[in-house]
Formats: structure tokens, sequence, C-alpha cells
């Protein structure tokens, strides 16, 4: 008999006998068999209980099981073409481990906020296991593609004495006789780690204390963020287009039942292949006066912005050369015209906004105090930071990617809530 074997593995043991660590995920009862359905976190398969195949106390010990009781069985595994997983299990013994209580999760219909109340019981459905597997997958995938290109992995502080984009948005707390704040982004000690290590990369989580309410926000999200000495503006989408035709690609190879158990429509993502299209903020302002949707020169793009914007196109696009006065003080100006920066952001289609953003940093020591001085950061903390324009100075660039706006558009999910285990948001902090 093999032990140690899991759902996703079975077919490799047709015709043998294996014993499994499982719970119940459903049952019904014909007479004289039982059908169990038993997952173990990798899959689910459809255990068959036949009386005379098992102990007679074992058959009757059967109907006391509850939804989500943990079990070990005994069985041979079947080849079924009509079985979802191709396999079936012929039950010959079965060991209860522990008769579940009454599992509040029932096939009903459930609210949004009773499902997330219960996400620690939720993320036991086939349904939360797709999304989470292809969150591991996207995630393996970022590391697998930068590792590929020589990155080095640096892990940045979540403490931090000052922030990369002003302190309005950021957590503060006490820190011993000062303060300090949980990061919003690696980046500013990754330009560090660039300049010793030439490309590098953190990966963790990034807090933003927004008070936003939409399908886009939470309050604690993952965030890649690589940093590239001698990378161009131009460098700098160029890999991030490779970067994101790689997961979406890598994601429709190896993740299409999970993909199938979502019902997402994988037209749209087979179309997601480099090079992808780009336009200026000024042709992006003319695309939102015909949707009539116009803003000042100047200003930011909000969700709608972006949903309109994306919608012309049918793979991310590129939005590029945007006015200093819409992002953040330490990107390059363009010397062609020095009133917009060599930043982009990429929005992805089908509503799901911005997932990138990326810019060329500034290299030059006077242009970097000037703009620190004129945003009012406290040029103490910032000092380090100057350092790198001090000594050895290069142009570089860098980017950040949310991962679980990421998986909220491979996916097609609603809101990004079901991206993470446990969302934290404006209203929830529980469980």
């Amino acid at each position: 008999m093999v032990s140690d074997i899991t759902i996703r593995d079975i077919g490799k043991y047709n015709g043998q006998k294996i014993k499994l660590n499982c719970w119940l995920y459903n049952k019904r009862s014909s007479g004289k068999i039982q059908f169990l359905q038993l997952r173990d976190g990798t899959g689910i398969i459809q255990g068959v209980m036949a009386i005379n195949d098992v102990p007679e106390e074992v058959f009757k010990k059967t109907a006391s099981l509850t939804q989500e009781s943990s079990l070990v069985v005994e069985g041979i595994v079947r080849e079924d073409h009509r079985a979802p997983s191709g396999y079936e299990l012929t039950l010959t013994d079965m060991d209860i481990i522990q008769i579940a209580e009454d599992y509040p999760i029932t096939p009903k219909e459930h609210g949004v906020e009773f499902l997330m109340d219960n996400r620690h019981l939720w993320l036991r459905s086939t349904r939360q296991r797709a999304i989470m597997t292809i969150r591991s997958e996207i995630m393996k995938g970022m590391e697998d593609f930068l590792a590929q290109r020589e990155f080095l992995r640096i892990d940045s502080p979540i403490l931090t004495p000052s922030a990369a984009e002003g302190t309005s948005n950021l957590f503060e707390t006490e820190y011993f006789e000062s303060k300090a704040y949980l990061s919003q982004s690696g980046q500013l000690y990754n330009e560090a780690a660039a300049l010793a290590y030439g490309k590098v990369y953190c990966f963790g989580p990034t807090f933003r204390a927004e008070k936003s309410k939409t399908r886009r926000h939470l309050t604690e999200f993952w965030m890649l963020e690589p940093e590239m000495a001698f990378y161009t503006h131009e460098d700098n989408m160029k890999l991030q287009e490779e970067l994101i035709s790689y997961l979406v690609q890598r994601v429709l190879e190896n993740r299409k039942e999970e993909l199938e158990i979502l019902g997402r429509d994988t037209k749209r993502l087979e179309q997601v292949k480099a090079p992808f299209p780009r336009i200026t903020y000024d042709e992006a302002l003319e695309i939102l006066k015909e949707e009539n949707l116009e803003i000042p020169w100047g200003e930011d793009f909000g969700a709608p912005h972006e949903t309109a914007i994306a919608s012309r196109f049918d793979k991310p696009v590129f939005v590029e050369k945007y006015p200093v006065e819409a992002k953040a003080f330490y990107m390059e100006p363009d010397p062609n015209r020095p009133e917009v920066v060599l930043a982009a952001d990429l929005l992805a289609p089908e509503g799901y906004g911005e997932i990138i953003g990326g810019s060329q940093r500034i290299s030059d020591y006077n242009l970097l105090l000037q703009r620190i001085k004129e945003h009012n950061l406290p040029l103490e903390a910032m000092e380090w930071y100057l350092d790198l324009r001090r000594y050895g100075s290069v142009p570089h660039s860098g980017f950040g990617i949310g991962v679980e706006r990421t998986v909220a558009w491979i996916c097609g999910l609603e809101h990004v809530r079901e991206t993470i285990p446990f969302a934290r948001m404006l209203n929830r902090i529980y469980p």
C-alpha cells in the first residue's frame, strides 16, 4: 500500500492500493453504497464505499460523517473518465480522526460579509483553492522570471523612518523614542541595492492607509519590486511587458484546470504577448475627452479613467510621460520635455486598471535634493538616499507590480478581496 500521496498525483497510482489523509467535502448515500467527496488541499476525488468492501462498523460510522470531518482512508485507485479528476477511489477501510461540528458554510448562497467573516473556512472551497493555486503560480513565476535574468533578491525593511511617496497614506507606529511607518514600498532601499549589485528585487507585503472602498484596494498587499542599474525608461517598460507575457502564458499552461473552475474566459488572456501598446498621458487625455471623462492636465487617473483608457485595447497598455506634479518626487524628468517624467503605468484590460507603476529614477544629486525640498520630505531622514547620488550615481529604473491586482485580472475576479488569504481592508481586519 502506498502512503503520503496527494489527490493531485493520484493518477500515478492507478490500480494500486493507497492511503490518503483527507477531509470530507460532501457525501451522498445510495443504500448499500456511500459516495464520499474527499479533499486534501490539492484536489477532490470521489471515494466509493460499498457495504461489502469495508468492515461493517466502518460502513455504519460513515453515516455519522459531517462536512469537513477529518479522515484517513484506504482504497484502490480506479481510472474513471466520467469523474472530474479522471479517477475514483474504491474504498476498503477508513479511520475517523474527528467528526466536525455543523459546518457554517453550506451549498446555499451566503453573503459576502458572512463569507469574509468565515474566511478561515471559506479558503477550503474549490473556488478559493483555485484562486490561491493561481496566486502561488504567479508569485513563483515572478521569481523564476527574475532568476533567469540573474536578479538578486534583497529583502527591504517593513519598518521605515520615512516614506517613498509622502506620509499621508502610511500607517504610523511608535518606534521606541521616535516614529516609524509600515512600508508602502521597498523601492528606495532597492535603489541602494541596485547600485551595489546591478539588478535586484524585493518581494513582500506593503501597506497603504488609503480610505478607499473600491474593488481594487487593500490596505495590506504584496508587491514585487525590481530595480535595475543602467536601465533606461525604455529598458524598464520592455522588462515589464516580458514579465507580464511570461506570467499569463505560464498560468494558461500550468493552471488550466483552475481557470476552468473559475469560469475564466481565456481567449482574452491568450492575446497577452509582448509587445504592448504605448500611449502618452496626453493621448490618454484625448481618449477620456471622447469618453466624456475629461480631467485637467496634471491630474492623475482614477479607476473610471483607467477603465476607459484600457477598454480601447485587447491587451495591457502603457500610459507614459505623466506630468511631474502627478507623480512621485524621485522620477526622472523627460530631457526633451521637463514638465513630464519618464514614468509609465501598465493598465490591464477588462476593467482591472493599473497593475504596474514604474519609472526611471532621478540620478542627479541637485535635482533630487530640490525635489525632496519641494515635497517637504524630512531631509535628515533622506540623507542616505541622497548618498546614492554622491557616490557612483548612474541612470537606473524600476517598477512595482501588485500581486493581488494581477491575480484578480488573470483569474477574472470581481474584487481583490478573494486574491489574498486574509484580506485587510478599510472595514476589515478579522479574522
